[in-house]
């Protein structure tokens, strides 16, 4: 896949999320084989960027490139200004939210709420692309209701007005996160427009993956959900995609190497957040890691509630020491 001057290494996309797809999980993603990583999302409203949220979401120092800031509101010279302030920061990437379906979001009228004003998203878009001078992308939904199932008019919309790429989720906004996504919506809009399309929307292994691309013609695939706690996911896609497309064997990761992997996660995120922010933001990722192993009911308990780092990383130490032992023992 090719977005402007960026040729990608394959078609593989983490899909942003709130208060999961920070840099640190960002790096670690394109580590695992995702090529391209969008930011948190980031207000177009310039007055909230002194939190140290905001902040955070657009810290994008010492990430690989090209670094993508993901930026969401209802106004478009807003957007259009906040697009241009990011490239000024450093991104290299725009991409427009218009799939979130959160309640807080919506409120604001931005995210997938915008899908029901055709209007609107068309002066968003417009606006957005024609100021500035890197490639612009846009996160969004099959419509805004089952009933209202408007993504082609949207996508015929964004390629109009110079969108590089569009990823598209399997659900309406009402749908929120429920269900089953389905593809025939976006089957049909890859059918009808010329730009990259990446399908998001339940693809949680080697062979959903396959199965989608191939049902919907789609260009790549963007995973949200089933990457966290298993960002090696972009990895086991990629091998099975480029070669092994006929079996249907899942990669089993290594005890040792989920050990490796979560302890320099939780370094990074010590790093970038700070000892008693980190530790807090880790118990979710910790969660999400453990939760996929056995026999981790007890140190999991135990490491959401420890309130240092070096309480975290022990018990986890003594965990996996015990676990691999046992894997020794079983051998």
């Amino acid at each position: 896949m090719k977005i402007g001057k960026w040729q990608f290494e394959n078609s593989l996309a983490l899909a942003p999320m709130a208060g999961v797809t920070d840099r640190p999980f960002r790096e670690l993603c394109k580590k695992m084989g995702a090529s391209f990583a969008p930011s948190e999302m980031v207000t177009s409203d310039t007055r909230l960027w002194h939190t140290d949220k905001s902040r955070r979401r657009m810290d994008h120092e010492g990430e690989p490139e090209p670094r993508v800031v993901q930026i969401a509101g209802a106004d478009p010279e807003m957007m259009a200004n906040a697009a241009r302030l990011n490239v000024e920061r450093g991104a290299q990437i725009i991409d427009i939210n218009l799939g979130c379906p959160a309640k807080k979001v919506c409120k604001r009228r931005a995210g997938s709420y915008l899908l029901k004003d055709e209007d609107l998203v068309k002066a968003i878009l417009q606006e957005t692309v024609d100021a500035v001078s890197v490639p612009v992308t846009l996160k969004t939904r099959t419509g805004w209701s089952p009933e209202k199932r408007n993504g082609m008019t949207i996508a015929k919309l964004a390629e109009d007005a110079g969108i590089a790429a569009i990823a598209i989720h399997g659900r309406t906004r009402e749908d929120r996160f429920g269900g089953h996504a389905e593809y025939d919506t976006i089957r049909s809009i890859k059918r009808e427009i010329n730009i990259p399309v990446w399908v998001n929307g339940d693809v949680t292994s080697n062979k959903k993956a396959r199965q989608v691309l191939d049902y919907t013609g789609a260009d790549g695939v963007m995973i949200g959900r089933a990457a966290q706690g298993r960002p090696w996911i972009f990895r086991e896609i990629a091998h099975y995609l480029k070669d092994s497309p006929q079996s249907e064997a899942v990669t089993e990761t290594d005890i040792c190497e989920v050990r490796d992997i979560l302890k320099i996660h939780l370094k990074n995120l010590y790093a970038f957040y700070g000892e008693h922010t980190g530790v807090r933001v880790a118990r979710k990722h910790l969660s999400w890691y453990l939760k996929q192993l056995t026999g981790t009911a007890t140190v999991l308990s135990q490491a959401v509630r420890a309130t240092s780092s070096v309480d975290q990383m022990a018990l986890l130490e003594t965990w996996f020491a015990e676990a691999v032992r046992s894997k020794e023992r079983a051998a």
